[in-house]
């Protein structure tokens, strides 16, 4: 059959196509064009089975070298990055394994005595929830928001799926779980609202793939000075295109990488250029959920330049 009697692909549904430069202009509360978060990524895996980023070859389970290595994130290198956030006055959003809860409550403790905001990011990331059937993951989000409702008062609105692993009806469950934003996507720098069935949409918030040390560090090996240097690099960059339009930049860190202290002085370089920006008020320095909060706002008086 000739090509142009084929007919579109198999789409989502979720949202129309829209470039970039056809986009609502608006600013962010302090003026800026360039709003800026931390995904502070902290997990808890089963030992002896499931999933998990390795630093080594798997082994026959119990897989003591990568789990103690992940497991490291825990014990040092998140403290260690709450004293750096803490010294350079960064929110956070802290992505947190409700599993956590059990293992290490002074962890998840540490970051809502800052204020820092708590998104839902599974159980545990030994685990995907893109596997499971509607109504068991139903019950995992409405399970994630009450322990995190119950252990830190958290009500918690955003969420990223362990390994970012859907089901065709996740942004609807998550709508109907009473989250506002998710940040599985990564197909924009801008937010944007989702359908979902039953009519009340889901907030999609930029989440980075590149910006990201899982798949710039463990996936393609980049040495951690070069890691600083995209961040700083990616920034300075975003701030040029920002100058006509609002955008957003996630930078995604998990501490059993960038706690590593070598990894740590370098993410050190990098956050203090970004405050420079801030201080000089180039850059809003806030969280996830300010962001889909702000254009909310923005979108009940204008629907239509949000969808």
């Amino acid at each position: 059959m000739p090509a142009q009697y084929l007919g579109p692909l198999p789409d989502h549904g979720r949202f129309a196509y829209r470039p970039i430069t056809r986009r609502p202009d608006y600013r962010w509360p302090n003026g800026a064009r360039l709003a800026v978060y931390l995904g502070f990524n902290i997990e808890h895996f089963a030992f002896g089975e499931g999933l998990g980023a390795g630093i080594g070859p798997a082994s026959p389970q119990p897989d003591v070298l990568n789990y103690s290595w992940r497991e490291y994130g825990n014990r040092v290198g998140a403290w260690r990055c709450l004293d750096l956030f803490d010294q350079l006055g960064l929110p956070t959003a802290a992505l947190i394994n409700t599993a956590l809860y059990d293992h290490c409550p002074e962890l998840v403790a540490a970051f809502v005595a800052r204020g820092d905001e708590l998104v839902g990011h599974g159980h545990s990331n030994a685990e995907r929830q893109g596997v499971l059937a509607e109504a068991a993951e139903r019950e995992l989000l409405v399970l994630c928001r009450e322990r995190m409702k119950a252990e830190s008062g958290a009500d918690a609105k955003g969420w990223l799926s362990p390994w970012i692993s859907e089901s065709r009806s996740t942004p609807d469950l998550l709508a109907e779980t009473g989250y506002t934003y998710t940040l599985n996507w990564c197909h924009d720098d801008q937010p944007m609202r989702m359908r979902t069935r039953d009519g009340r949409g889901l907030w999609a918030v930029p989440y980075p793939q590149e910006l990201n040390d899982i798949p710039m560090i463990v996936a393609r090996q980049m040495d951690a000075k070069d890691f600083a240097q995209m961040i700083i690099d990616n920034t300075d960059e975003m701030l040029e295109q920002a100058r006509t339009q609002p955008l957003v930049q996630g930078i995604a860190l998990h501490p059993y990488l960038v706690g590593q202290p070598y990894r740590l002085r370098h993410l050190r370089r990098a956050l203090q250029h970004l405050c420079a920006a801030r201080d000089r008020g180039d850059i809003w320095f806030t969280t996830p959920g300010k962001i889909c909060e702000y254009v909310n706002g923005l979108a009940l008086n204008d629907p239509s330049s949000f969808a």
